[in-house]
């Protein structure tokens, strides 16, 4: 049984130190690009069939919760590469740690491959996306001045929750990580403990469990990030 709160380094390219999360995030990536290229030369062929109708699905409720959201199909156009790209990265990477021997495989006593969301490194990063890509688009939107009044007034009242909206903001990076960090991190945890204990059927309701979790983590994030895009954008300015 091996549980490390930490990533491990494998190996070093010069001054960079290889982690077992590093190279899940690029075998994660490069599986999501090659699936989604081919994936989209299927729909012009099949739009419903197998893996292409998978992903037509999934695009689609994501494009349809953003529309919902925003308000209008063009504004939820305009956010859907970033919120489909969160939602499939971080799904892709939950489940992909359910693979059996996901975990196992060792290099020099380390395991090669970590879960990049229980990496507190990887979700700190994607919560520094969530949120500084949404005060880019909220400038995109009000403008630099604009954004400020969403801080700044000249009443005072509004002034206190200028300046607590913007805490709110900082305190958004700490849940964002720290909820997905710890979901999946004691998922990972309760599976390699079950199946320590119970190594041929016990682990099995857990990984049905684990599926649930998952989806529902990428699914919160990616929600979260959409309400958060809408409110930044469509701020009424203050007086």
């Amino acid at each position: 049984m091996h549980i490390s709160f930490t990533p491990e380094v494998l190996f070093h390219l010069g001054p960079i130190a290889v982690t077992n999360s590093i190279l899940t995030t690029t075998i994660t990536s490069l599986i999501l690009i090659v699936s989604l290229i081919l994936a989209g030369r299927r729909l012009k062929v099949n739009p419903l069939g197998g893996f292409a109708g998978m992903v037509e699905v999934t695009c689609e409720v994501v494009l349809s919760e953003a529309e919902q959201t925003f308000g209008s199909r063009e504004a939820a156009l305009k956010y859907f590469p970033l919120l489909a790209t969160l939602f499939l990265f971080i799904l892709a990477d939950n489940w992909l740690e359910l693979i059996p021997g996901f975990d196992t495989i060792q290099f020099g006593g380390v395991p090669i491959f970590r879960a990049v969301t229980t990496d507190l490194n990887t979700t700190v990063a994607l919560a520094l996306i969530s949120v500084v890509l949404t005060q880019i688009y909220a400038i995109q939107s009000l403008g630099v001045v604009g954004n400020i009044r969403r801080y700044v007034s000249s009443q005072p009242l509004m002034s206190a929750v200028g300046i607590l909206e913007g805490f709110l903001e900082l305190t958004r990076i700490i849940s964002f990580s720290f909820r997905l960090f710890g979901n999946i991190f004691a998922g990972d945890v309760l599976l390699i403990v079950v199946a320590s204990l119970l190594p041929i059927l016990g682990p099995s309701p857990f990984w049905g469990l684990e599926l649930f979790v998952g989806f529902i983590q990428a699914f919160v994030f990616t929600m979260l990030t959409m309400v958060f895009i809408a409110i930044a954008t469509t701020h009424e300015q203050h007086a």
